[in-house]
C-alpha cells in the first residue's frame, strides 16, 4: 500500500525535537508487519492432518516463528511418515506461499509506524525467516520501498532463533546491532534479535509466553509505538 493510501489518522505524528532515535529498526515480517502467522499455522496444520498428526498447543514452539525446514523436520519426527523432510518442506512452502498470495493483511499500526520512521529518516530492514518467495509476495502487497534492505531465510547460514539474520542486517546497514531495535512477535524471533545484541520490542501475534525484561519490551500493538519510543528502548543499557 503506498504511503498516500494511509488514512489521515494513521499519518506519522511530529517527532519531538529532543527525541533520541534508534540507528535503525529491524522488522520481522510474519505476524509482526503482516497477519500471516495464522496462515503459516494453517499450512502446518493441514500438513499435520495429512500426516495423521493434528497440531496442538504442544506443537506451537516448533511451528510459530520457525523456518520451513524446522517445522518440516518436527512434523517428520512426530508423525513417523516415510515422506522425506525435503518433501514436507516443499509442501509446506508451497501451501504457505499460496495462502500469502491470496491474503496479505498488514497488522494494526504497521504501515503508520513505517511511515513515521520514514518521516524521521530512520532506516528500516525486513528480517524474515520465511523463504524469499514468500517475502517477495508480501513486499509486492505492502510495498518494497519501505525497507533499505530485506533478508529472507536463504540469505544467512542459519536463520532464527540463531542471531545470524539480525547480525547480517546490521552489518549490511553498517551499524552496531546494539544501536538497532528489532520488532518481533514470537519467542523464536525475540531470541534471535536478543542474541544479536539488539534492543527488542515484542508485540505478540499469538497467545504464546513471551520473554520480557532487560532490553526486551512487551507491548500489545504496533499502534502503541512511535519512533521516539523505539529510541528510548534502544537507549536502555544492556544487562
Amino acid at each position: 500500500m503506498p504511503e498516500s493510501a494511509l488514512p489521515e489518522s494513521a499519518l506519522p505524528a511530529a517527532i519531538p525535537p529532543a527525541a533520541v532515535l534508534p540507528a535503525a529498526v529491524l522488522f520481522d515480517m510474519d505476524g509482526t508487519l503482516v497477519d500471516t502467522e495464522q496462515l503459516w499455522w494453517q499450512a502446518a496444520a493441514e500438513l499435520g492432518e495429512e500426516l495423521e498428526h493434528p497440531l496442538t498447543d504442544q506443537d506451537a514452539p516448533e511451528v510459530l516463528g520457525q523456518a520451513v525446514e524446522h517445522t518440516a523436520a518436527h512434523l517428520h519426527r512426530v508423525s513417523g511418515t516415510d515422506r522425506t523432510e525435503a518433501e514436507l518442506a516443499a509442501r509446506l512452502g508451497e501451501s504457505f506461499a499460496a495462502k500469502v498470495a491470496a491474503e496479505t493483511v498488514p497488522r494494526p499500526g504497521a504501515l503508520a509506524l513505517l511511515a513515521a520512521l520514514r518521516e524521521a529518516r530512520v532506516p528500516t530492514a525486513l528480517v524474515s525467516a520465511s523463504p524469499r518467495l514468500v517475502v517477495d509476495l508480501v513486499l509486492s502487497a505492502i510495498g518494497r520501498d519501505w525497507f533499505a534492505i530485506t533478508l529472507a531465510a536463504e540469505d544467512t547460514p542459519r536463520t532464527k532463533p540463531a542471531p545470524d539474520p539480525y547480525l547480517a542486517a546490521a552489518e549490511r546497514l553498517g551499524l552496531d546491532p546494539a544501536a538497532c531495535v528489532a520488532v518481533e512477535d514470537t519467542p523464536t524471533g525475540v531470541a534471535s534479535a536478543a542474541a544479536a545484541g539488539c534492543a527488542v520490542l515484542a508485540v505478540p501475534s499469538t497467545a504464546v509466553p513471551m520473554p520480557d525484561g532487560g532490553r526486551i519490551t512487551l507491548l500489545g500493538s504496533l499502534e502503541q509505538v512511535d519512533p521516539a519510543l523505539l529510541g528510548k528502548l534502544c537507549a536502555a543499557p544492556a544487562v
